[in-house]
């Protein structure tokens, strides 16, 4: 597999950043506080997709940070692209997930495993000319990624597909997709293979999703293919491995998630935190009461163990070792965190968390999208279960 960097940093232990790490940390904070903090309650309020944010994004190189400037990228590593997701996160889940999306699922499959052809749609996707999307989960195929029903027959130099995806990521906004279909029905899940589609391809269509109870910022929409012919060369990866290839761009697309949870726990408990310091009730301020003192307590701890594993799993990544386990850790720890922080952060608010005054209420709606996505708390524990159960 071909890796997100030509030349590894240096690795450091713990929460400790390299000086690059810093900086583009520091650069993604300051821009997500002065750009996407004041549109944040906005564009979940009215399910907008913020197209001058992204734009923003494009143009601060964020969509090319996990790549080699050989396509378009920056150079830098998986951890430094999760500490922009993180950041983001903090104010805003929606914008963080388009940004997750568009390089863990979009983008990330094609660098890794498309063919000369397809290879050419990469520069595009890293630079953000171009958005993309990714289509996994099916009306009949959620968790059970195996059940896809979608076909490709092949047609001499062509594939004809035809089925449906649903819940797709960045969906109205993309210019590629990379989605699987059923190659061979008698192989089961080794008969699944990968492929991109483009959006202008003839018999491929958008449907409008749903609206959404978080993440309203976010755009999402089922794909529907009919009778859609894509050239050969549109596969990616051999015929018959894309459920592999699709289970291996999980396996990063989790650290994102990871990422994007733990900035919403953070986010909620610094909000929290500012706010028992600032109210009072019973004659002093709420940080003086033993109840609120230990949900910040919990709140913390939990952070700091989320940003432990998430970090690690990135690490791993950068290393070139195995991180399938560490991922889903990662992903299964943080998510459920981010569900407990920002519960706990509206009772600490009180009715006025339960309000759309503040931001808490929020992102605790937008928490619940990550221990749904890439994978539900329920699949994760089977990865990580499977993991230690086959060591020695």
């Amino acid at each position: 597999m071909t890796t997100a960097s030509t030349s590894l940093p240096e690795i450091r232990h713990g929460l400790e950043l390299t000086e690059d790490q810093r900086m583009i940390r520091d650069m993604v904070r300051d821009f997500a506080r002065a750009e996407v903090a004041p549109k944040a309650a906005e564009i979940d309020e009215n399910h907008r997709f913020p197209t001058d944010t992204w734009q923003k994004m494009v143009e601060l190189g964020l969509t090319g940070i996990p790549f080699p400037e050989e396509v378009g990228g920056s150079g830098g590593d998986t951890l430094s692209y999760i500490l922009a997701i993180e950041e983001l996160a903090k104010v805003c889940g929606s914008t963080a997930l388009t940004l997750a999306a568009h390089v863990s699922l979009g983008t990330y499959p094609l660098y890794a495993w498309g063919h000369d052809t397809v290879r050419d749609y990469v520069p595009k996707l890293v630079t953000g000319e171009f958005m993309g999307a990714y289509g996994l989960t099916e009306p009949n195929a959620g968790s059970d990624a195996g059940g896809t029903q979608t076909t490709a027959v092949p047609d001499g130099d062509h594939y004809v597909i035809n089925g449906r995806k649903c819940f797709c990521t960045n969906a109205n906004h993309a210019n590629t997709f990379v989605f699987t279909a059923v190659t061979d029905r008698s192989l089961g899940s080794k008969g699944i293979s990968a492929f991109v589609i483009p959006r202008e391809t003839p018999g491929f269509s958008i449907e409008k999703g749903e609206r959404k109870l978080g993440m309203r910022g976010s755009d999402w929409a089922s794909l529907v293919f009919e009778d859609c012919r894509i050239p050969r060369d549109h596969m990616l990866g051999p015929e018959g491995e894309g459920f592999i290839t699709f289970m291996k761009t999980l396996d990063g697309g989790r650290i994102s998630i990871g990422a994007l949870a733990l900035g919403l726990a953070e986010g909620a408990y610094e909000c929290a935190k500012q706010y028992a310091q600032e109210r009072e009730a019973f004659g002093k301020p709420l940080s003086a009461l033993q109840a609120v003192q230990f949900k910040l307590a919990d709140m913390a701890t939990q952070i700091e163990a989320s940003k432990h594993l998430v970090y690690e799993a990135a690490r791993l990544k950068d290393l070139g070792e195995p991180f399938g386990k560490a991922a889903a850790m990662g992903k299964l720890f943080a998510s459920e965190a981010a569900m407990r922080i920002t519960y706990d952060a509206i009772q600490i608010y009180g009715g006025y968390g339960y309000s759309r005054e503040y931001p808490v209420e929020r992102m605790w709606r937008d928490a619940k999208l990550c221990v749904i996505g890439e994978g539900t708390s329920e699949i994760q524990r089977l990865v990580i279960s499977r993991h230690i159960l086959s060591e020695r």
